[in-house]
Formats: structure tokens, C-alpha cells, sequence
């Protein structure tokens, strides 16, 4: 991603002297995102099955380049967001399942925030998460499942004001919903572990 002014000749992001390749506005609104990630993975990631992609382990491909910590880098895809080149940078947190609508206004919420309080977004990572992430002490985790996910969101106070709180008290509620859904019902797993038919 990256902000253009409004002609669509200027990228804000982009400053040339920098060694990542970004301005001062794309650190600040990188840091909204960082600053909002737990909040923000209740629309990017909305399903129950979101959190088996984000948690899962390194298969032995070493394919899964999912992330699991609320980390950036260079251009290294086993963190959360990374910076391919000069004047952008790529959030891989969200997955397929994301309101494409909701995706594009959570982001724009969490980076506009960013902004206007000059967040910063943290120590640059320039490790495998996979292999080197369990040397990062201080970096948060991102939600286990969507329970978790939801109770970020609910608590990021300002990222509800952003999205309107009829919205988000609308989307907490339908998202609790399916929650609860999911975790009411016996599944094939466990009736096999704990029915002793």
C-alpha cells in the first residue's frame, strides 16, 4: 500500500533518502497499523478458520508465511507487514475471507490514526519469525482465534470511533454470533477424545 496526493503524481510514502524507502506520513501511518493490529484482525481475518492460517505452524514446505506477531521488516515475508520497496509496504495479515469494503476502511482508520498521533511503528525485525521469532521477546501476539480477535476490536476504542459505533456494535455482535455457534456445538474431535462410546 501506499498514499498519493491528490493529483496521483506524488507518492507520500516515498522519500528516497530514507533507508527503507519511506517518508515520515508512511512510518506514521505504518505505526496506526501496528498500533491497531489486534483490533484490526477481527475485519481482516473474520472467520474462525482465519486464526488456523495466522496460528499454524511452519509446514515442511516452509510455505505457510503467515504471521503470527505483530512485526515488520525489510522485505521478508514471515512478518506482518514488510517493506518490498521504496514508498510502500504490504500488510499480510489479512486473508481472502476479508470484506474487501471493510478491509480497505479498517486500514485507512488505523494509518489516518497513525498520522495524527506520529505513531511509530516499532523496531524493525530483520529475522525468520519462523525459525527466530521465539528471540523477540517484546513484540505483541496476534489474536489466537476470533474470540480474541473480537475483544481486541470491542477495546480499540478509537478504531470503532473511526469505523461509527453503529457499525461496530453492529459487527461485534454478529461476529460474537458466530462465535458462539462455533464454539457450542460437539465437533467430530471431540467426541472422539472425550465420549467413550
Amino acid at each position: 500500500m501506499s498514499v498519493w496526493d491528490k493529483s496521483g503524481t506524488q507518492n507520500m510514502f516515498l522519500d528516497k533518502t530514507d533507508e527503507m524507502g519511506l517518508s515520515a506520513q508512511g512510518y506514521n501511518f505504518l505505526g496506526g497499523i501496528m498500533k491497531h493490529a489486534e483490533g484490526m484482525a477481527a475485519i481482516t481475518n473474520p472467520t474462525v478458520n482465519s486464526y488456523k492460517r495466522i496460528n499454524a505452524p511452519r509446514t515442511l514446505s516452509g510455505a505457510t508465511w503467515s504471521p503470527n506477531t505483530v512485526t515488520w521488516t525489510g522485505n521478508n515475508r514471515t512478518h506482518m507487514v514488510r517493506v518490498p520497496g521504496k514508498g510502500r509496504f504490504e500488510m499480510r495479515l489479512p486473508d481472502g475471507a476479508a470484506n474487501p469494503y471493510l478491509l480497505q476502511a479498517v486500514i485507512l482508520a488505523a494509518g489516518l490514526d497513525g498520522i495524527d498521533t506520529n505513531a511509530h511503528p516499532g523496531p524493525r525485525y530483520d529475522i525468520d519469525m519462523y525459525q527466530l521469532g521465539h528471540t523477540v521477546k517484546d513484540a505483541p501476539r496476534l489474536p489466537l482465534n476470533l474470540l480474541d480477535a473480537i475483544r481486541g476490536f470491542d477495546q480499540d476504542t478509537g478504531l470503532k470511533a473511526a469505523l461509527g459505533d453503529e457499525f461496530s456494535e453492529a459487527y461485534i455482535k454478529l461476529k460474537t454470533a458466530e462465535w458462539n455457534a462455533y464454539a457450542s456445538h460437539l465437533t467430530d474431535w471431540e467426541r472422539a477424545q472425550t465420549l467413550d462410546i
